[in-house]
């Protein structure tokens, strides 16, 4: 799972619905340093400052493409799109400790062209449910700035909860720094929990579209698109 093949190819770790989760290598320097390029994405990690080169090559890559023991795989993987092959970034599914799998962080990092449609939450999903169901994973959690709604937003629709707000020792100040990180997380038995009742909302929520289908039109016309489904509206903040 997630290996190379005799060409030194990254085989696919995971596989989506609109995305392939395979190891990052050295041939994606370029793809990371245009990452850590753009401002907005680095809005919550350095306050926007790009990242330079020679840092990516020397530090990030050999930490972006270390195998741990006790996952028996890596702990990071580039997500890219499956129709394209377009590269969108990478997500963190690291063990806080080399030789246990019980405890993962979660993480990502999407292009901007990624943002709101779906696939951090798409991706996190699924590392979930292959952490939980084949890694022995037994916690997750995931950190991020209080300001971060975006991020936030992913790891509750993920179905990871709030632990708590902290303070850390931060070097250089960026905006919003000040409101402090917050912790999430989920555990084996809270993501089964999440999985029961988001299969009883999805089969109640179609028994009530095919109710609605098979029922006749009322002398008023029909009910409004904008009043279907849960009522709940919004955008996946990545």
């Amino acid at each position: 799972m997630g290996t190379m093949d005799d060409k030194g190819t990254a085989r696919a770790f995971l596989t989506t619905e609109r995305m392939l989760l395979r190891p990052l290598t050295a041939a994606d320097e370029d793809r990371l340093v245009e990452l850590d390029g753009d401002p907005e994405v680095m809005r919550y990690l350095d306050g926007g400052r790009p990242t330079p080169r020679e840092t990516v090559r020397r530090e990030h890559l050999p930490r972006l493409t270390r195998h741990y023991p006790g996952i028996g795989t890596y702990g990071y993987w580039a997500a890219e799109e499956a129709d394209t092959g377009a590269f969108l970034g990478w997500f963190e599914f690291r063990p806080l400790r080399d030789d246990s799998a019980a405890v993962v962080e979660l993480g990502y990092r999407l292009r901007r062209v990624a943002w709101g449609r779906g696939y951090a939450t798409e991706g996190a999903r699924a590392l979930l449910r292959k952490g939980f169901t084949e890694l022995g994973v037994e916690r997750v959690t995931a950190n991020t700035m209080t300001v971060n709604s975006g991020s936030r937003r992913v790891m509750e629709k993920a179905g990871l909860m709030y632990v708590r707000t902290y303070f850390g020792d931060w070097p250089d100040a960026i905006e919003g720094s000040e409101h402090g990180e917050v912790e999430y997380e989920i555990t084996r038995e809270g993501w089964e929990r999440h999985e029961r009742r988001d299969r009883r909302d999805r089969t109640g929520q179609r028994e009530r579209t095919e109710s609605r289908s098979s029922r006749p039109a009322s002398a008023g016309g029909d009910v409004p698109a904008e009043f279907l489904g849960d009522g709940v509206h919004g955008v996946d903040g990545g």
